[in-house]
């Protein structure tokens, strides 16, 4: 508040999460939404807020490094990464999924991804979810989110495998051209608010979480971002706070 503004780490290329409409130069999804939410409550306006583009490789490091005062970025609370920053949250909670081309009939789920090239996010949670339920799959790490999907849209790899929601990004742009192959598998995959290592602001987002959950607002921006978009009616129930 002092500052003025709030640096947030975060992207611009997740469809339900965090896109950019160069339209109206505005971010939209439940993670956009969120931190516009924190960021009004902290400073009064939505718009005080500083962006830094991240990937899943770089988010500790923004923090560590100062260039941010958060990170909100479909970003999974881990043991490992506790070591290196503090976690707010969870505001949400995934599972993996496994996302192939429509016409692809040989990968029913992800029990059918031994020997075939398996794309993933560099960072993130998918190499290790991969390694224990799918150890016999070819990975390919790639960078970001869209990079992972254009592989697979090339012919490139047979599968892209990480969050469950991230994949019905693909699926809500409506173009047909991929499908989920299974169930989402594998534990429950919480996703945190990244906030510089000891910082007492953990407490104090999730005092502000616990009033979105309690007054609607939770389950409100989940319609709108999530399900209104992929034509999903149940609103989950939000996950436990600390």
């Amino acid at each position: 508040r002092q500052a003025g503004t709030l640096r947030l780490g975060g992207t611009r290329t997740s469809n339900l999460f965090s896109l950019l409409n160069e339209k109206d130069s505005k971010t939209r999804g439940f993670d956009a939404g969120l931190a516009q939410l924190i960021t009004r409550y902290i400073l009064g306006d939505e718009s005080k807020h500083q962006f830094t583009q991240v990937t899943s490789s770089t988010r500790e490091q923004v923090l560590i490094n100062d260039q941010v005062d958060m990170v909100l970025a479909t970003y999974s609370i881990t043991s490992a990464r506790a070591e290196k920053i503090s976690f707010a949250g969870p505001y949400y909670t995934s599972q993996a999924g496994v996302l192939v081309k429509s016409n692809n009939k040989a990968i029913q789920s992800h029990n059918d991804l031994g020997g075939k090239k398996v794309a993933t996010q560099a960072g993130s949670t998918g190499p290790a979810i991969l390694s224990q339920f799918a150890p016999k799959a070819v990975v390919q790490e790639f960078q970001t989110h869209q990079e992972a999907l254009d592989a697979l849209r090339q012919g490139r790899v047979d599968a892209y495998v990480t969050d469950h929601t991230l994949l019905l990004n693909a699926l809500s742009l409506g173009t047909g051209d991929a499908k989920l192959a299974g169930a989402p598998f594998g534990a429950q995959d919480p996703y945190g608010i990244g906030l510089p290592k000891g910082s007492d602001g953990a407490a104090f987002i999730n005092a502000f979480l616990k009033t979105l959950q309690v007054d609607g607002t939770w389950a409100k921006l989940w319609t709108i971002s999530i399900g209104q978009r992929t034509g999903s009616t149940a609103v989950p129930a939000p996950p436990a706070l600390p």
